[in-house]
């Protein structure tokens, strides 16, 4: 089974976006399941996980809405107010009333504290997450979310952890920082349980449009070190189509993905995602 463990949806109508105001105009409308699914299949993809593109419940009720009508959702992840870890266990169990919830996430890098992940409230939400068996999607786009990354392994062992978009690597940003990249991926490898998502790789680089060639040596880098078991395939659609079609962002990781065998590509492509988010 192969599964996009990274896909949005949003209604303009009916939610409240704030980032698409600054985004290009090709993604600045309404994107809904029924424009993709078609795309999925016709990439031999057979279910689907929702990720939250809003720091909104109302965001979140609407992922689990589509959830409820098409098949081929298999989980939704979605937000919830984490500095409110007193209020946090009823917004869970309202989530979990309506429709597949396998764990949240919130747009840190958004947020102009690049230490919002360290604050002690946030950190009480995310146990209670542990303790309910959800996982946590960290958007880790500067160091400094990576590294909170790694301290939330260790203080929460049993903790699953995804870092989204391969922990946005610096492609085309020279040495220095692709090596502070590396350590820092490297070091959140050695925690078995961090888990990361090769997604959202197409619109990296000076061009927002990077090529396989540039890409590859941060694909093995990330293969390397936590081996297909704990890789994941996600397409971002429909940011990804500011750089290709969804058959052509397929292609591209099926490029990436080149040197594995036919076992260790069905972990990447589903078998990983079913371990990380417990899907069922």
């Amino acid at each position: 089974m192969t599964i996009d463990a990274h896909l949005h949806l949003w209604d303009l109508e009916h939610g409240h976006y704030a980032w698409l105001a600054q985004a290009p105009e090709k993604i600045n409308r309404t994107f809904g399941i029924g424009e993709v699914e078609p795309q999925l299949r016709a990439s031999g993809v057979d279910r689907a996980v929702l990720v939250q593109a809003a720091n909104t419940a109302e965001d979140t009720a609407a992922m689990l809405a589509v959830a409820a009508d098409a098949p081929v959702v298999a989980g939704v992840v979605g937000w919830a107010d984490l500095l409110d870890p007193d209020g946090l266990a009823a917004t869970l169990d309202d989530y979990a009333a309506s429709g597949p919830l396998v764990g949240l996430r919130h747009l840190i890098h958004d947020e102009p504290d690049p230490d919002w992940l360290g604050q002690p409230q946030v950190r009480a939400s995310l146990a209670q997450l542990a303790s309910r068996d959800l996982t946590y999607d960290v958007v880790g786009v500067l160091p400094r979310h990576l590294e909170h990354a790694i301290g939330l392994a260790d203080e929460l062992p049993g903790f699953r952890l995804v870092i989204d978009h391969l922990g946005t690597p610096p492609v085309g940003d020279g040495a220095p920082r692709a090596s502070r990249w590396s350590d820092l991926m490297t070091e959140l490898a050695a925690r078995p349980n961090v888990f990361v998502k090769l997604s959202g790789l197409t619109t990296l680089g000076p061009a927002a449009r990077a090529s396989i060639d540039e890409l590859r040596p941060f694909s093995d880098m990330a293969l390397e070190t936590f081996g297909p078991g704990r890789l994941l395939f996600g397409g971002d659609w429909p940011v990804s189509t500011l750089a290709s079609t969804y058959a052509e962002t397929m292609r591209s990781t099926l490029a990436l993905l080149s040197g594995l065998d036919e076992d260790q590509r069905r972990e990447v492509l589903g078998g990983t995602a079913e371990r990380a988010y417990r899907l069922r």
